[in-house]
């Protein structure tokens, strides 16, 4: 019995240094507050479903049902609920792997919700709701940390909390409550997203402008998450791994949360890249969008007016850019969709891996490896410069083997380089080596350049996880 009991010391020791292990790389928490049309069509639960298995990573102020033009006079709030009990068996095991999960309690203090109307006429006097008096407070916090309002149908609940703001604060005030937020909205669902934009020019807004009617999901960003065979076209992208087959093996076999995420009928999980943008893997950096991420990639423009927009945009915004990427046909792909399909092996085994945590003991899943560089991760040099990089010090808390791969990512620098596929200018010597170099290159116009370094395990599911070098060059 004593040897049993020193065994089972010994056992949670182990675990507790492991998840403290992953723990230490964990970054400070995004604040977050998401509202959904949950049960116009599949794809919010299905969102809701991928969104709970990384909600360590936030802290959630509120997940409000409400209306959009699919959905026009009913929220359910009642499928936020279902979805959040099904997390709740699962939430125990989910910290077998990493802590920081939030408890039943604390997310069912989260749930609330929007008026049952559409639109503009959800705002004014008398239309307050519990979703837009809560997103009010949870803006008022006395927290540094700028609050996204992550939007997966309609922002009318939004627009409501900025107009009533509008309306009893001083000028001051209401600058200063804009300047905590940051949207990333699933284009425009109702009209309230364009009298948002144009009311409230200096709101830091993410958006693929357009109206379902008028054809835009079909040229949205967000809409690379899946959308091959339906919106967007995205040829390059890895179907298979998107489409029914896939999702039943890989997630909705796997226990009670698993069993929540509903069959594909249009898309998989359009709303996804709202907050996988926001997830911590070395690669996304919320306060800049058009660096690059799992959620797509955006730049700050004015875009001019399309037949799918609701109406002209009056402001710039983070909005659409193509990036050119190999894709999975073994062609060149230079589109605003493929800034988020590039990422898609990685961020569905991410899926499949922490779906595997809702059921399986530590020592039975696999866990993103730890990406590390060992030189600045800002670097300045001239042209004709050797620029060394070194990965020294990544490692895998399972003990899996790790491989490297650094690619030079093009679009988000200002070097006056090619496209991914014409640019023969820079080449990374080694790329597939844990130490690897280039030759800092000299062009007419200098400018910085982004490399990205991967590095993945040979888990089952692989995983990657990623650090990001820029390197300033001058003549």
């Amino acid at each position: 019995m004593k040897t049993i009991k020193i065994l089972l010391m010994l056992l949670v020791v182990n675990t507790t240094l492991v998840v403290g292990a992953n723990s230490a790389n964990l970054p400070e928490k995004q604040r977050i507050f998401i509202l959904t049309d949950i049960e116009n069509e599949p794809d919010d639960a299905m969102s809701l479903v991928r969104f709970l298995l990384y909600s360590n990573q936030f802290d959630i102020e509120g997940i409000a049902a409400t209306t959009s033009i699919h959905q026009r006079d009913q929220i359910a709030t009642w499928r936020i609920k279902e979805i959040v009990e099904a997390y709740a068996k699962v939430r125990d095991n989910l910290i077998l792997h990493e802590p920081g999960f939030p408890t039943y309690d604390q997310l069912q203090a989260c749930i609330t919700e929007g008026l049952p109307e559409f639109g503009m006429s959800a705002v004014g006097e008398g239309k307050d709701s519990p979703a837009s008096e809560k997103l009010i407070a949870a803006v008022d916090k006395n927290d540094d940390r700028p609050l996204w309002v992550t939007v997966w149908g309609g922002p009318n609940v939004l627009a409501q909390a900025l107009w009533k703001v509008k309306q009893t604060r001083t000028e001051e005030e209401l600058d200063e409550f804009v300047s905590k937020i940051r949207v990333y909205t699933i284009s425009d669902q109702d009209n309230s997203g364009p009298w948002i934009r144009k009311t409230f020019k200096d709101l830091f807004y993410v958006a693929s402008p357009g109206y379902h009617r008028y054809g835009g999901y079909h040229h949205a960003t967000w809409s690379g998450i899946s959308g091959d065979y339906f919106h967007a076209r995205c040829d390059g992208g890895n179907f298979e791994i998107v489409d029914n087959p896939w999702l039943d093996m890989h997630i909705r076999s796997k226990g009670p949360l698993g069993a929540e995420y509903p069959q594909v009928e249009y898309l998989m999980e359009g709303d996804s890249p709202s907050f996988m943008f926001l997830i911590n893997n070395g690669l996304n950096n919320p306060d800049r969008p058009d660096w690059g991420g799992w959620g797509g990639r955006y730049e700050l423009y004015q875009p001019r007016f399309e037949k799918w927009f609701l109406e002209p945009e009056t402001r710039p915004l983070y909005t659409n850019v193509a990036d050119e990427v190999m894709g999975h046909d073994g062609r060149w792909h230079d589109t605003n969709h493929a800034t988020i399909w590039r990422w898609r092996e990685h961020f569905q085994n991410d899926f499949a891996a922490r779906m595997d945590w809702t059921i399986k003991p530590y020592e039975e899943a696999n866990h993103p490896p730890i990406a590390k560089v060992a030189t600045e991760k800002y670097i300045t040099v001239k042209s004709n410069e050797r620029v060394s990089l070194s990965a020294e010090g990544s490692e895998d808390s399972d003990g899996d083997n790790l491989t490297y791969k650094w690619i030079h990512y093009g679009e988000p620098g200002t070097f006056a380089l090619g496209t991914a596929r014409t640019a023969h200018a820079v080449k990374i010597n080694d790329d597939d080596k844990k130490n690897a170099w280039f030759t800092a290159p000299r062009m007419g116009n200098m400018g910085t350049m982004h490399i990205i370094l991967m590095v993945t395990d040979d888990g089952t599911p692989s995983l990657t996880r990623y650090q990001r070098v820029i390197v300033e060059v001058e003549k």
